[in-house]
């Protein structure tokens, strides 16, 4: 069984493994996973303490050019790694607390979190396929 935050409500619910992808919240019947998520501090922080699954977040930017190239390729990467990963994206711009926190320098960068913590980070637009692979061979 594996503790899922629901992003709509943030009601946590315990879903067998098998069912990830179909799961939906116990309180506000929304899916629990495979959403694109937009990060705030509170949710991130939900995310990272009250969730068990991996959770890759994107840190970018609105006038950024290569993180828009890449926002395609990180919602194929969302499709690709659901439901055992979740994915979301952190707007520096609107969360610059939450930039600064992890001591994002450069944008877009991907930063990997397993159990609350910081696993790997890889700076720069990757496709789809990269995200994927990096994504898969840090967590084993």
């Amino acid at each position: 069984m594996k503790k899922l935050l629901c992003p709509a409500c943030h009601a946590v619910n315990r879903v067998d493994e098998a069912r990830l992808g179909q799961a939906v919240c116990g309180k506000c019947q929304q899916p629990l996973a495979g959403t694109l998520l937009h990060l705030d501090q509170p949710l991130l922080d939900a995310m990272l303490t009250r969730d068990d699954l991996p959770l890759l977040v994107d840190f970018w930017a609105p006038w950024c050019g290569p993180c828009r190239m890449m926002a395609p390729a990180f919602e194929e990467a969302a499709r690709l790694l659901a439901p055992h990963v979740r994915l979301g994206k952190v707007n520096t711009e609107e969360q610059q607390a939450i930039g600064a926190r992890f001591q994002v320098q450069s944008i877009p960068t991907l930063v990997l979190f397993q159990n609350g913590r910081e696993i790997d980070r890889l700076p720069g637009a990757r496709p789809a396929r990269e995200i994927v692979d990096w994504t898969r061979s840090r967590l084993g």
